[in-house]
């Protein structure tokens, strides 16, 4: 496993982290998701991120009861807040009401009495951004947050952020977390570049395209995958989309890879980036996409790359 900086920050996160979205806590049981967390830990992936609305705090739980078990500074843990956690009117957004009492909350759950990174899951258009920005910035000033970052933010709202906390002499955040993948990559023209003009690190989600980029569908929808049971991959799981992959399998064969490992691989080719979040609902699944750490692609196959997603 190989690690790099936070953006600008001096802490380090291993290039390929665990993510508990699939969901811990939920629809992966809860001993099947302690262990792809022990198989992840005890190779290398440092960083484990959550949130407080996957599986509504069980997600948090799940995770907690594995990382008692790890020195924690040894460990990158990251949870978000935003989402409704009830039908409070008050608990949900960016208030600093809901930021504050949500993170006690979800420092109980995980056991411990810090996180590593703290993300605004969403942008909040119904709290003044000044009172978001000295929220998350009074809660690394009180020792509760090391880092605080972002989660699907545009690039002008990044910008407004940190010039916010610039003027108060205050925490500025430190880290976007967007969606990026060989099949999405509209951060590119905009958002890439503000992360880097501001020192911001990049830690995408969904790197696999909700698992289009594994292959797992180039011979039709398995029954019982996400691809069959939810909506969530409506407007991807397309035949156009399914032939490219079909191509980047056989490209990825070429260099004997999975496609999963190409497909991370290709994110990690970016000095941008700090880590992808990969999904497992198996330890092998763990193991096989730290192997996409290793992968470095060269000139011509980044080119081959280009060419079948055009």
């Amino acid at each position: 496993m190989e690690y790099r900086r936070l953006g600008k920050a001096g802490m380090k996160v291993s290039e390929v982290s665990l993510g508990a979205w699939l969901t811990y806590g939920g629809s992966v049981e809860n001993d099947l998701a302690a262990q792809c967390l022990r198989t992840a830990i005890d190779n290398g992936i440092n960083f484990i991120d959550v949130a407080d609305v996957y599986a509504r705090g069980e997600a948090e739980h799940v995770v907690g009861s594995v990382i008692r078990d790890y020195k924690r500074s040894d460990l990158v843990i990251s949870s978000k807040v935003f989402w409704p956690m009830s039908d409070n009117i008050n608990d949900r957004g960016l208030s600093r009401k809901h930021i504050m009492e949500s993170i006690d909350k979800s420092l109980q759950r995980l056991g411990t009495d810090y996180l590593d990174i703290y993300f605004c899951h969403r942008f909040d258009p119904d709290t003044p951004l000044e009172e978001t920005v000295r929220a998350m910035s009074d809660l690394v000033q009180a020792g509760k947050v090391l880092y605080w970052g972002t989660s699907v933010w545009e690039a002008d709202q990044l910008n407004q952020a940190v010039q916010l906390a610039k003027s108060f002499n205050g925490y500025a955040p430190q880290v976007e977390q967007p969606r990026y993948n060989l099949l999405d990559r509209h951060i590119e023209p905009d958002i890439m570049p503000a992360c880097a003009d501001n020192g911001l690190g990049i830690v995408v989600w969904s790197p696999l395209a909700q698992g289009i980029l594994t292959g797992k569908y180039n011979d039709g929808i398995p029954e019982g995958s996400r691809g069959a049971d939810t909506n969530w991959l409506k407007g991807e799981l397309t035949d156009e989309n399914v032939a490219k992959v079909r191509q980047l399998t056989d490209l990825a064969q070429e260099h004997n890879l999975t496609t999963s490992q190409l497909a991370l691989a290709w994110i990690l080719r970016r000095s941008e980036i700090s880590s992808v979040i990969t999904g497992a609902t198996k330890p092998q699944h763990v193991l096989d996409n730290i192997k996409a750490s290793e992968a470095k692609l060269d000139a011509a196959t980044l080119k081959r790359i280009e060419e079948i997603m055009a």
